[in-house]
């Protein structure tokens, strides 16, 4: 099974195992990730579950859509380069040891 580390804005990382299919979002919200809010469920219409994702994977994840850029713009915490919904990143057996940093804040 897949695996994300949630590294926290602290500093402090947590392996997560993520079924293929499952959002970050979902996994983190599954397992009380600390920073992962998701309020609006996974449907791209808040940005309470905003991460940067680490360079070595940002070119196996689908790009990113204009709702989601929208989305991204309004974030609590300034976006990046780096920055992505959660809830957009399905897991693949391509992404096994994604690095996702979390914001300090998501609202």
């Amino acid at each position: 099974m897949p695996q994300v580390t949630f590294v926290s804005a602290s500093g402090v990382s947590r392996k997560i195992d993520v079924p293929a299919g499952m959002s970050v979002m979902q996994a983190g919200l599954n397992n009380r990730v600390e920073g992962i809010l998701g309020e609006c469920g996974g449907n791209c219409m808040c940005a309470t579950c905003h991460v940067y994702v680490d360079a070595n994977f940002l070119d196996r994840i689908p790009a990113a859509k204009e709702n989601e850029k929208f989305m991204l713009s309004i974030a609590a915490e300034g976006p990046q380069a780096n920055s992505r919904l959660s809830c957009q990143i399905k897991m693949t057996e391509a992404l096994d040891g994604l690095t996702i940093r979390l914001p300090a804040k998501q609202k």
